[in-house]
């Protein structure tokens, strides 16, 4: 059974905190994260994929990238979602 797991970008928290949290997802044993970022957070969702491929290597692999809008409290805002998989 696939085990999947959706991180929501937050500028409240540490990069690095939000790389822990999901390489701490993968060795429990989830097999695909969703990795979102909503308007300004979308660069900070680029540098946590960064991170996560420096130290994973060839141990994340990027499965898609979606690129879209939603609306959010009547506003459209833009986001940036990355797929990954496990790939260890």
């Amino acid at each position: 059974m696939e085990r999947s797991a959706q991180f929501v970008v937050s500028h409240g928290k540490p990069i690095n905190e939000q790389v822990l949290e999901i390489i701490s997802s993968f060795n429990r044993g989830v097999n695909e994260v969703e990795l979102k970022g909503y308007g300004r957070e979308i660069d900070r969702t680029v540098d946590i994929f960064n991170i996560l491929k420096e130290k994973l290597g060839n141990g994340v692999i990027l499965d898609q990238v979606i690129i879209g809008s939603e609306f959010k409290d009547k506003r459209r805002i833009s986001y940036l979602l990355f797929r990954l998989r496990k790939g260890f």
